[in-house]
């Protein structure tokens, strides 16, 4: 009773099948794909950026430079 054999998953498969439609279930599958990618592209173009500039940081980084970032408030005229 604690695991479910091939053919409770095969009985579930046909079931969502007939609920959403071949077609519906293959553009689920192209957007979750193409989600995936966009991720992955973004994942190497942020790995992309960090790299140059953690270069020119390791070459200037001979003295430290303390400072401390404040928020700026806007006054409503």
């Amino acid at each position: 009773m604690g695991s479910f054999s091939i053919w409770h998953w095969l009985i579930v498969l046909l079931i969502i099948v007939l609920v959403f439609g071949t077609k519906k279930l293959r553009n689920i599958g192209a957007d979750l794909g193409g989600a995936v990618r966009g991720f992955k592209d973004g994942m190497k173009s942020g790995a992309d950026e960090e790299k140059p500039g953690a270069a020119q940081q390791q070459v200037t980084s001979g003295r430290t430079i303390e400072g401390e970032a404040k928020k700026e408030t806007q006054t409503k005229a």
